[in-house]
């Protein structure tokens, strides 16, 4: 073959120019810290770098979502704090009620500061976040969840379903409750509940009911009690539903005890014909915290002129005792799910803490750049290139004509 000046030179120029790129090239990589500057460089790093550099940014995000869905509970374990608060004065209230020295006069303040309690909760009930959005609405968090009726009843109008948000790669959390959940739910196990019909006109009054067997059968059934005079002083009465049947027996008008599908009921006084008891299971018993507070209300601000009128304040009372009851355990049932729900996010922190670590690492040995093989590779190539330039520098003297 024959060698000729021009493709000396060439050959010369061509070394020359890989000996700078290669140079360039582990420079370029030194500025950017990446081994990976290019897909070309090496394309399956780069693509298992783009799935990490995915996973590693939705983590990010659910981080978010997890900073987003801390807010909204930490905002209603505090309005859930005051809702139990709220209950608590409720009751105290109560209690006080009972007592059976209280003039109408007395009662009727009473009344007053009840209604500052109601208000109150009512208050609290169409609690907002910081955006605006009202906490017990559900789906519907643009308007107040609880409204006054035209005979200023409280009526619900928010959603029924509870708001979610994704705060893992597979945890999709409730961020929140709805107002049925919260004020007119009972919990589980909150047993039964009596209640003297409005149109009773005698002086019977209750105790109970009791749960004396959950075993019993016909437990977690309805029953109603009803009364007829027998016009000698006694009454009968008769225990409807069950899974036995209607029972019936005579009452003598001072005081008796009934024992019927697991639990027990006191009664006390004389009925009218007509009067009747409902004994329900106290989910059965529509709750609702603000209608208990309605019934209180009402019955505080009527004078007690009768036996019949003691009667039923005695009778709502009791009552209402027991709706407050289980309305507050109710409140701390869901406060208790808000808390275990924070204490979850803290743990999806820790996990989503410890998953973006792992990320990084991995993305960081797929591209980043090790200095010190870099470092080593820059001077090299250095040499390279400097011996390229020299060797080229040497050919350009070269001539035929030196022999001579």
């Amino acid at each position: 073959m024959r060698v000729s000046t021009v493709m000396m030179f060439e050959r010369s120029v061509s070394s020359m120019n890989r000996q700078q790129s290669a140079f360039m090239e582990v420079g370029e990589q030194i500025a950017s810290g990446k081994r990976v500057v290019r897909p070309s460089d090496d394309p399956q790093a780069a693509s298992r770098a783009v799935g990490v550099s995915q996973s590693l940014a939705a983590n990010g995000q659910q981080s978010d979502s997890r900073i987003t869905a801390r807010n909204s509970l930490s905002q209603e374990e505090s309005i859930l704090d005051s809702v139990s608060d709220s209950l608590t004065r409720a009751k105290e209230l109560l209690v006080q009620a009972g007592n059976g020295t209280l003039s109408d006069a007395d009662r009727q303040s009473m009344a007053t500061e009840m209604r500052g309690v109601y208000e109150a909760l009512l208050g609290q009930a169409n609690s907002t976040d910081g955006n605006g959005s009202y906490l017990f609405g559900g789906y519907q968090d643009g308007a107040e969840p609880f409204v006054k009726d035209v005979s200023g009843a409280v009526q619900y109008a928010g959603s029924d379903q509870v708001r979610e948000q994704k705060v893992d790669s597979s945890r999709l959390m409730e961020v929140g409750n709805t107002g049925r959940d919260v004020f007119q739910t009972v919990a589980a196990g909150s047993g039964y509940l009596a209640r003297a019909d409005s149109g009773n006109s005698g002086s019977l009054t209750f105790t109970g009911p009791k749960v004396t067997d959950t075993t019993a059968d016909g437990y977690g059934d309805d029953y109603a009690i009803s009364f007829s005079d027998n016009g000698d002083g006694t009454f009968e009465y008769t225990i409807s539903g069950g899974p036995n049947g209607d029972t019936s027996g005579t009452y003598d008008g001072t005081s008796t005890t009934l024992e019927f599908g697991g639990v027990r009921l006191t009664m006390e006084g004389a009925p009218e014909g007509g009067d009747s008891l409902s004994v329900r299971p106290a989910r059965n018993m529509s709750p609702d915290v603000f209608t208990t507070f309605e019934n209180m209300l009402s019955a505080l601000e009527n004078p007690l002129d009768s036996d019949a009128d003691k009667a039923a304040f005695a009778n709502t009372l009791s009552t209402s005792s027991r709706e407050m009851d289980n309305a507050l355990d109710n409140v701390l049932t869901v406060r208790a799910s808000v808390g275990a729900r924070l204490n979850e996010l803290d743990t999806l922190d820790a996990v989503g803490s410890d998953r973006a670590i792992s990320y990084t690492q991995t993305q960081s040995d797929l591209i980043d750049l090790d200095y010190t093989t870099a470092i080593s590779d820059y001077v090299l190539r250095q040499v390279g290139l400097q011996a390229s330039q020299k060797a080229f520098v040497d050919l350009q003297g070269t001539s035929l004509f030196d022999l001579m």
